[in-house]
């Protein structure tokens, strides 16, 4: 941030299934984790869709979203995003209409364009194998904005259809991006924006220089509001952090051989000879990565935000242990000096 000061910090959570564990236990851990974070002050919750992948538990935000806001009482929980062409848009206004009447104020709905799984599954949730063509991400999201807002213009075919929920209880909207059209888009909409820097760091700077250029004040937003997501993984020191950051680089390197698996442990990461492909896969990729105790996490946090411009940083902290996640979140929380939440009295009954 141009100021100096620290950024807010926010969590995007991926619901990582490791290898001897199942989809419910990440789902749980998914819940303790939001509970933990908004105790120690973080500002939002994140899930993201991904489909066809057996390390990642959160294909269904909207459901995920709910346990996650019924288990909280005041951080920000939200879809990191919801892939919209494998949505239609009314689904949607309604699924998170339904969130907003439940939690008003507190639900965001981050929205992306790609369809966060492979082709064949793609097919397999939208039903047809035909690829959508360029025109068709700007018309579902102009229509999925119409829904909330009862926005369509005089004579559209969905004029005549009233989404319950959905109308009237607009959630926050958030444009995701990896690359230039999605900066661009938010821009021109006047929406916020939020770029994957943790998979695509090459693209960041880019992508924010066209998202400030191309920005237009809307009904929602008058000025440009920038969030970066970035790996982090933050231990008691460096060879700790570094260690716990290695089944993160094999899990990534088998992702992009098209052969996702379940999290791996840190010793199978460890015992891996990694190729001198895998090893130009995952130094693209981890650029961005801050991995290492608290003192060097700060600084490179502050210098990270600093450089971007970011008004928000959000953390994806991927590691074998959930304690060890639990524990990185809470290490980063003490280090930037977050104000944490009182205790919520209804969390006691709710456990």
């Amino acid at each position: 941030m141009a100021d100096g000061s620290r950024p807010p910090l926010s969590v995007l959570d991926l619901a990582i299934v490791s290898e001897g564990s199942e989809p419910g236990d990440a789902l749980r851990n998914s819940v303790e984790l939001v509970s933990h974070v908004e105790r120690l002050g973080y500002t939002r919750h994140w899930v993201a869709e991904h489909h066809n992948m057996p390390g990642i538990a959160s294909s269904a935000p909207a459901v995920l979203v709910a346990a996650l806001a019924a288990a909280t009482s005041e951080i920000r929980v939200g879809s990191g995003g919801v892939m919209l062409p494998n949505h239609a848009p009314l689904v949607v206004a309604e699924q998170f209409g339904t969130l907003m009447g439940l939690h008003p104020g507190r639900i965001d709905l981050g929205i992306g364009r790609a369809p966060g799984t492979d082709m064949h599954t793609a097919a397999a949730l939208r039903r047809t194998a035909d690829p959508l063509s360029v025109e068709d991400f700007p018309r579902h999201l102009t229509e999925l904005i119409a829904f909330f807002d009862d926005s369509f213009p005089p004579g559209h075919p969905y004029g005549r259809i009233t989404a319950t929920p959905g109308k009237g209880d607009r959630p926050e909207i958030w444009l995701l991006g990896s690359s230039d059209y999605g900066a661009q888009a938010a821009g021109v909409l006047g929406l916020p924006y939020a770029f994957a820097a943790h998979f695509s760091p090459r693209s960041l700077m880019p992508a924010l220089e066209i998202y400030h250029s191309s920005f237009r004040p809307s009904a929602w937003l008058e000025e440009p509001r920038a969030m970066v997501a970035l790996a982090v993984i933050c231990a008691e020191d460096d060879e700790r952090a570094r260690w716990l950051a290695g089944p993160a680089r094999l899990s990534f390197a088998r992702l992009r051989e098209g052969r996702p698996t379940r999290f791996p442990t840190p010793e199978e990461a460890a015992e891996h000879e990694f190729t001198p492909q895998q090893e130009a896969t995952v130094s693209a990729v981890q650029g961005s990565a801050v991995i290492g105790g608290p003192d060097k996490v700060r600084e490179r946090l502050l210098e990270f935000a600093e450089r971007t411009g970011a008004d928000e940083l959000m953390l994806t902290t991927m590691v074998f242990d959930h304690a060890d996640r639990l524990r990185s979140y809470e290490l980063v929380a003490e280090a930037m000096e977050l104000a944490p939440r009182a205790e919520d009295p209804g969390a006691l009954i709710r456990k």
